[in-house]
């Protein structure tokens, strides 16, 4: 792609839209009936039937630090999330979802490749995703789609290496923070919020809409606990806060699917939602996010929408992971994804979900890894690691100098918030060996490269919260 339309246009159009996108989510309320969705209703034959079309995109909205247990759709009692529950009632909707680290960076390194944290070697504050990585974007790339991420998380920004495919990779420019905007985070200095992502990908549309396209939108309102006036809907304390902040981004979202709807590409774009993390609120002493792999800051939603509905949406209750969202789409879509990954397509099991058969096989084990140390310069690793089978957790890691290692079954404690590895030795030591297993694997590629990280750029990620001595 050239790329003078963001260089020389790019402040007035951001300005102009953000004052257009303002009006939209603050006075129009853009909320769709089952009349007002243009998507044809289709079924598992039309999912199945995706890799033999040529006109479709796809749109991936990662939601920065969403845990999935704050979405109606998931269960949550507060109307946290319509638009988000709207596409996953008429979509798919992954109720048992992990991602594979509670870190931005090494968790996104994972959703991109494929590949579990170790077999990355993306695990610390200054390592960077090798030009040997297979990106999606480099995939869509190839097939003549148009690619564009617009992030707003300093730890993909593309000196970590995460613009590989993609034809231009940016952080929109901020345009004025409207007054009805609130930032609760005591920590961030805030000059922009998913407005202007939003804006910017509506920019993109109108240049680009007509070619196929995949374009990626790295949302961080919830992350930075923002949101407006008409968003305050649930209080004052931290997690109220965090809910009107969802509550907030659902809306920005509104406004990019309705547009989509509106200029005709909804029938023709696969949308696709995740996070990189959850969010703790003191369920076990702690708070935010990037210490520990709990289920807390680990289980986040995932849900695909089809360039139809379904009259019934689809809900796959195994368990799944970050690892196999990329070979899940690109699969759906009849385009090719590396062999050697630790995720896998689930096409056969949404296909046997619609058609209401049977899978074939459980779930697979799922792995959550964090370097406890991955923002100290100066110490070396001290690995948490999370082994999910079933019902089953099995988190190590270090807590306040001391090692610990619990078992946790969500059978009958859905928090996993007991622990019960006195209870069920055998279990602890199966886990456990899969856990030493894990940690014994390897980058295909060696160990990840570095690069040094100057003070500007290191304050400006410890903006986002992060304590980096």
């Amino acid at each position: 792609m050239s790329k003078p339309f963001l260089d020389r246009r790019w402040p007035w159009v951001v300005a102009t839209l953000v004052v257009v996108l303002g009006f939209l989510s603050t006075v129009l309320e853009v909320r769709f009936g089952t009349d007002a969705d243009p998507r044809p209703i289709g079924s598992a034959d039309d999912i199945e039937r995706l890799a033999e079309r040529e006109d479709l995109n796809v749109l991936f909205v990662l939601i920065d630090t969403l845990r999935a247990d704050h979405l109606g759709s998931y269960g949550y009692e507060r109307d946290t999330s319509p638009e988000l529950d709207r596409l996953a009632a008429g979509g798919v909707r992954f109720d048992r979802h992990m991602s594979q680290s509670s870190w931005t960076k090494s968790s996104m390194a994972s959703l991109w490749t494929g590949l579990y944290p170790a077999r990355t070697g993306i695990t610390r504050y200054d390592h960077i995703v090798p030009d040997q990585a297979e990106m999606p974007a480099e995939t869509f790339q190839q097939a003549g789609f148009r690619t564009v991420g617009l992030y707003r998380n300093g730890w993909v920004a593309p000196t970590f290496g995460f613009g590989q495919g993609f034809d231009v990779y940016i952080r929109p420019a901020g345009g004025a923070v409207r007054r009805s905007i609130r930032v609760e985070n005591q920590t961030l200095v805030s000059k922009s919020t998913d407005e202007d992502a939003v804006a910017a990908a509506l920019e993109f549309l109108r240049v680009h809409g007509h070619e196929r396209w995949f374009l990626y939108l790295h949302l961080m309102d919830v992350h930075e606990y923002l949101y407006d006036e008409e968003s305050a809907l649930f209080g004052g304390d931290y997690g109220d806060i965090y809910d009107n902040s969802i509550r907030w981004t659902d809306s920005v979202i509104r406004v990019l699917i309705a547009h989509l709807a509106q200029q005709g590409y909804a029938e023709n774009t696969v949308v696709v939602i995740t996070s990189d993390h959850g969010e703790a609120f003191r369920e076990r002493g702690l708070e935010g996010h990037a210490r520990r792999v709990y289920r807390e800051t680990t289980e986040v939603p995932l849900i695909l929408a089809f360039p139809f509905r379904l009259e019934r949406g689809i809900v796959l209750e195994g368990r799944t992971r970050n690892v196999d969202v990329w070979p899940t789409v690109l699969d759906l879509l009849g385009l090719p994804f590396p062999a050697d990954q630790d995720g896998r397509s689930l096409r056969s099991d949404l296909l046997a979900t619609a058609r209401g058969e049977a899978l074939s096989e459980p779930g697979p084990v799922a792995v959550a890894h964090l370097d406890q140390n991955w923002g100290k310069r100066k110490q070396g690793p001290v690995e948490s690691v999370a082994v999910v089978d079933e019902a089953l957790r099995y988190v190590r890691g270090n807590d306040r100098g001391r090692p610990i290692e619990q078992l946790f079954d969500a059978t009958n404690d859905p928090g996993e918030l007991d622990d019960r590895a006195d209870d069920l030795p055998d279990e602890l030591i199966r886990l456990r060996e899969a856990a030493n297993a894990y940690l014994r694997t390897t980058p295909p590629w060696g160990d990840a490269p570095t690069r040094e990280i100057e003070e500007l750029e290191l304050n400006q990620l410890r903006a986002l919260g992060y304590a980096i001595p």
